[in-house]
């Protein structure tokens, strides 16, 4: 059986920030990474896509600063967020918290930042294994490994510290959990991508050049157009008039249970079931641009993506879980619910928190590890909690009136956060405001939905 000190579970960004920061500390890191294809990719790596944008204080919460990365990996710098409803829409230019970087943000090429993420780990000395699958981990707290890994391929690995970095999926993650866990609350229950995930679909599009003038500087979101919770479209530009366009949806809705179905533009009388996320980009594009412009000139880039140009995935929608640290064991990034289906991805977040791990388990101190990312992240996840859950329940016509006094509400420079108060916001931003506070507070101590007493060991 071969022997590592730490060996994590999926190659993302959490997994591969996770073997960078062991290896930086001393410790024999191995990253087991299944490997799926991409178009824009040569060989296989992680499964780990999204809609790839960060935001000024992202950039501190990750530690990388975007100069760090090879020439490719950004593609375009951001000076704003577009929120637009039915029938209004507001520009978010500051996100109000202190930054070291001086942008508002940056889109960046997926496949090339998980790249430049594993030849960091490499370089520090971690290993990296592609077509390794994980079928089976067996724990014995008292053992020496504590963890033995099974391969699909048979062969076995040790290891004194098991981070699990794979993502919403969450596929060996669920398991590993659940022999931790009393049978009333297994993992998977809690964390069963079909219920605890959104699911995400986008396509890469070649946009008219008038049209990439007028978005190429900013990320775009649409809220109020399709139903469900935090369900909605966007755009992300990258280089060369090439944008992403796609949208977060919860899993399995059913139409019937829509109310109001005419306030939503998207949908259309004669349709029987959800819409499809290919249905819903042409209906977005036809709906913005339809009047100039016909579908066939924003063609389908089909060099970029998991397929022809097009991907889908999986996106947390839950609150964050601690992990059963006394078992040698931290779940990190997106298989922890630190991405959110709120805001779009949480790479950020994932970097952080593998980062974290890594560093603890090569200390040999992992039992601080909930405590650290609490502190480290957690008014993060607090904010993406909050407002996902202040939104609840919203129908088209909430979504316009928020935006019709978001302009005054959204964000200056050294405000803190991203929704404050002025005059101009009237009495309605001050209910709206108040809102949020009230469901941050009532938040503070129960934004984690699976807490560390909760493992028996």
């Amino acid at each position: 059986m071969e022997r590592v000190d730490v060996a994590i579970v999926g190659g993302g960004p959490a997994g591969t920030s996770a073997a960078h920061a062991a290896a930086e500390h001393g410790a024999d890191a191995l990253v087991l990474e299944k490997g799926v294809p991409r178009e824009d990719r040569e060989g296989l790596g992680p499964d780990s896509t999204d809609a790839a944008g960060i935001l000024d204080y992202w950039v501190d919460i990750m530690g990388i600063h975007p100069d760090e990365m090879p020439d490719g990996v950004v593609q375009n710098v951001l000076d704003r967020a577009e929120f637009r409803g039915p029938n209004t829409a507001c520009n978010l230019r500051s996100t109000g918290i202190e930054s070291s970087y001086d942008e508002f943000g940056y889109t960046f090429h997926r496949a090339r930042f998980d790249d430049f993420l594993r030849s960091r780990a490499e370089d520090a000395g971690a290993h990296y294994r592609v077509e390794a699958s994980v079928i089976e981990v067996d724990a014995d707290r008292d053992g020496h490994p504590r963890h033995r890994l099974v391969l699909a391929s048979g062969e076995e690995i040790g290891a004194d510290h098991l981070l699990l970095c794979d993502g919403p999926q969450r596929t060996v993650t669920m398991n590993v959990l659940d022999e931790l866990l009393p049978a009333h609350r297994a993992a998977s229950q809690v964390l069963s991508p079909p219920t605890a995930n959104h699911i995400a679909y986008q396509e890469y599009r070649k946009f008219p050049e008038e049209i990439y003038e007028q978005v190429q500087d900013a990320i775009v979101f649409w809220w109020g157009l399709m139903p469900g919770h935090t369900a909605y479209p966007w755009i992300f530009p990258n280089q060369d008039r090439v944008c992403r366009v796609g949208l977060t949806m919860p899993i399995g809705m059913d139409i019937d249970a829509v109310e109001d179905r005419d306030s939503y533009q998207l949908l259309r009388p004669e349709d029987d079931r959800i819409p499809q996320g290919a249905t819903y980009i042409e209906r977005l594009l036809e709906r913005e641009y339809g009047d100039e412009y016909d579908l066939s000139d924003f063609p389908i880039v089909e060099d970029a993506g998991k397929s022809r140009g097009t991907e889908t995935y999986p996106i947390s929608s839950t609150r964050p879980i601690d992990s059963p640290v006394d078992a040698g064991v931290a779940v990190c990034g997106g298989a922890m619910g630190t991405t959110s289906a709120f805001h779009e991805g949480g790479d950020h977040l994932a970097v952080r928190t593998g980062a974290i791990a890594g560093r603890l388990a090569a200390q040999g101190r992992l039992s601080h590890y909930n405590h650290e990312w609490h502190e480290a992240v957690g008014e993060e996840l607090l904010r993406n909690v909050s407002l996902s859950e202040l939104v609840r329940g919203w129908k088209p016509e909430k979504w316009d009136s928020v935006f019709q006094v978001g302009e005054a509400m959204l964000a200056e420079e050294g405000a803190n956060e991203m929704l404050s108060w002025s005059p101009r916001a009237g009495l309605r931003g001050a209910k709206l405001l108040g809102e949020y506070k009230l469901t941050k507070f009532r938040n503070r101590n129960r934004y984690v939905q699976l807490t560390a007493d909760e493992y028996s060991y």
